[in-house]
């Protein structure tokens, strides 16, 4: 049997008249930027994350990177994020000319683990970015706790998590604001890149949606040095046919990896830890294993596909050599790179093919 790491084709199928009906309505109406689509569709995600303003952009790392530009956060500042994320939550801080701080997650969760992140505030600190990594929610209440006591802004990074929710309240909710990424592997995601930024506060929404229009409340009159980052029509379609079946859809994961908690028996195997207050979305099914590598061979030969989130810690990224870390700074972080396997969790698996993977992950020894 061959079962791929992730496909869309069960969700497309499932949604081709509406996705189509989308791709009319925009190519008719002759209006791609800034249009009626894009309006319905910030309105309804706004709603969906218990927010009042939604400003659509290009991409994830833009929604993120706007909202910590719009709270002023600059160079000289230091933004505390956690040593295990995907690269583009660094980068959000680096944009804007500030310093990117790891913290160590809490290796069952693979969150940023609240305990460990006052000892790295210092008087350049001016934000936290929580990640709600693989779609698990981070553990909110302390850090907002954190956030408060030393007067700092908290921008959740949601790019893996529509809908997830923590304590029954929906991430995205908790912080000044949120970045969403809706790349098309994402549980809610376009057919292209896109992102918004979601927020309680007017004003930063306003200016989000000023910084993502080349800097400019209207038409050539400009403000600040702003970018081009803006949702285009046509994506904001696809997402508003998309938005009223995530929740249906994020229910279906929740039944696939009940059946690979419930099934998967190997002591080789680390199972994901799901505290009581999270209820996630799993955008990532990832497991743990001394002996990942062979572990993925095996799997690979058997037909399954799997992907490593991710292999190479930040701290270790070429990119980030300028900071000065090395092998060993972070070794939590380093532990989950080296032993982190992602196997197949999208909508539309079959029982068939979910029972399939998990009578292969016990077949290794």
């Amino acid at each position: 049997m061959k079962i791929p790491f992730v496909t869309f084709k069960p969700m497309e199928a499932e949604l081709d008249k509406e996705l189509r009906e989308a791709f009319d309505r925009v190519y008719t109406r002759s209006w791609y930027i800034e249009g009626v689509e894009d309006e319905a569709f910030e309105k309804a995600f706004a709603e969906y994350c218990d927010s009042k303003y939604c400003v659509g952009v290009g991409n994830g790392l833009d929604a993120l990177f706007l909202a910590l530009k719009a709270l002023g956060v600059g160079a000289g500042d230091e933004v505390i994020v956690p040593s295990n994320t995907y690269i583009a939550t660094a980068l959000a801080v680096t944009y804007v000319g500030a310093t990117p701080v790891f913290v160590e997650p809490d290796i069952r969760t693979f969150n940023i683990d609240p305990s460990r992140i006052e000892e790295a505030i210092t008087e350049k600190t001016k934000a936290i970015m929580p990640v709600h990594l693989y779609g698990q929610p981070c553990d909110m209440d302390p850090i907002m706790d954190i956030a408060k006591k030393y007067g700092l802004f908290v921008v959740e990074d949601c790019a893996q998590a529509h809908g997830a929710t923590y304590k029954g309240k929906v991430i995205g909710s908790f912080g000044d604001a949120a970045g969403f990424s809706f790349y098309p592997g994402k549980n809610l995601g376009a057919l292209g890149d896109a992102g918004a930024t979601v927020t309680n506060d007017e004003e930063l929404a306003k200016k989000v949606r000023a910084l993502g229009n080349y800097g400019s409340d209207y038409k050539y009159h400009h403000i600040y040095k702003g970018n081009n980052s803006r949702l285009d029509e046509l994506q904001a379609a696809f997402l508003a046919a998309k938005l009223p079946h995530l929740n249906r859809m994020n229910e279906e994961r929740r039944r696939i990896a009940q059946k690979y908690i419930d099934g998967i028996k190997n002591e080789e195997v680390i199972l994901p830890y799901v505290p009581e207050y999270a209820n996630p979305v799993w955008h990532i099914f990832g497991i743990r294993c001394k002996r990942r590598d062979e572990l993925e061979k095996f799997l690979n030969d058997a037909g399954i596909g799997t992907n490593k989130h991710y292999p190479i810690p930040m701290h270790l990224q070429e990119c980030y050599k300028d900071l000065g870390f090395k092998e060993g700074d972070f070794p939590i972080a380093e532990e989950i790179s080296s032993t982190q396997l992602s196997i197949p969790m999208y909508y539309g698996m079959t029982d068939e093919e979910v029972h399939y993977v998990i009578d292969r992950v016990n077949e290794f020894k």
